[in-house]
């Protein structure tokens, strides 16, 4: 018998194997994204203390009446921008970024070119 393959434990595994090497410290937090089938969300973290320090998502309010007549990949931009900002006002300036076990595509890549508009480095 045929097991089918469950994409979202392959994606925690690769997630996994990519934390052995990317962590968030004080300086350069971890920018992390997490991608469901309708909504995004990016949250910036700093593991040595455990702690999220802001995120945004499609599921506030502000971000949500941006994007409300615009595609995934635009709205996940906007999200983007959003939590940049967020972060600027930490005078957090650059971070590492985690794409999640995503591949670097679509939605997370337009996440990551939003967080550069905005002015963070990584």
């Amino acid at each position: 018998m045929i097991k089918m393959i469950d994409k979202n434990e392959e994606r925690v595994r690769r997630h996994a194997r990519v934390r052995k090497k990317i962590s968030g410290t004080a300086e350069t937090p971890r920018l992390c994204v997490y991608r469901s089938l309708n909504h995004i969300y990016a949250q910036v973290i700093d593991d040595t203390k455990g702690v999220t320090l802001c995120s945004a998502s499609t599921l506030e309010k502000d971000v949500k009446a941006k994007t409300a007549k615009m595609t995934k990949t635009d709205a996940a931009k906007e999200v983007g921008k959003a939590v940049a900002e967020k972060a600027k006002a930490l005078k957090i300036e650059s971070v590492v970024f985690d794409r999640g076990g995503y591949i670097y595509t679509g939605r997370v890549q337009a996440v990551a070119d939003g967080a550069r508009e905005a002015g963070l480095n990584f």
